[in-house]
């Protein structure tokens, strides 16, 4: 990306884990789950229900649910090589996810792209995913070098009309 634009986002951090970590905690129900959302259920093409553990794929479709939110967010897995990237379909654009070893940690490489750049996916996909994803990518680090979950799982904000936008820890 040579300049800032609506249609996508780069957000990079520097986690000292073990790559295998981070692709676990990205590529799995159970890993995701542990630092990032309520729950996630991944599908195969079969129709059949991956495994917690069970590193996901690519065609796998998938269901999330966020602490204090209650909808639910579908997509598909598009790419997803068990090592270290995944792409998937997400909010009407995609999400790739890449880790690099670099010394003594791992750099995640966070890209949002293909957003519409109507008003409307401007502010609820471009500002809100961006600023989403700080939050939960210092989370990630957080929780992989200090054991330590930042995000609000004690106060109910579900009937906050613009929590997702007030709440840094949401």
């Amino acid at each position: 990306m040579n300049k800032l634009t609506f249609d996508q986002f780069t957000k990079k951090i520097y986690i000292k884990a073990p790559l295998e970590k981070l692709y676990w905690c990205w590529g799995t129900s159970e890993g995701i789950c542990s630092w990032f959302l309520r729950k996630a259920d991944y599908t195969k093409k079969d129709g059949t229900l991956r495994k917690s553990d069970e590193n996901i794929q690519k065609g796998d479709l998938y269901t999330w649910e966020w602490h204090n939110w209650d909808g639910q967010a579908q997509g598909e897995v598009l790419e997803a090589n068990g090592n270290n990237h995944l792409t998937i379909s997400f909010e009407d654009s995609h999400v790739s996810v890449s880790l690099e070893e670099s010394k003594n940690a791992v750099l995640v490489i966070l890209k949002q792209f293909n957003i519409p750049t109507d008003d409307e996916s401007k502010l609820n996909i471009h500002h809100g995913c961006s600023n989403g994803w700080t939050f939960w990518l210092a989370n990630l680090k957080a929780y992989l070098e200090h054991g330590v979950l930042l995000n609000e799982t004690e106060f109910d904000l579900t009937n906050i009309p613009l929590a997702g936008f007030e709440f840094v820890n949401m």
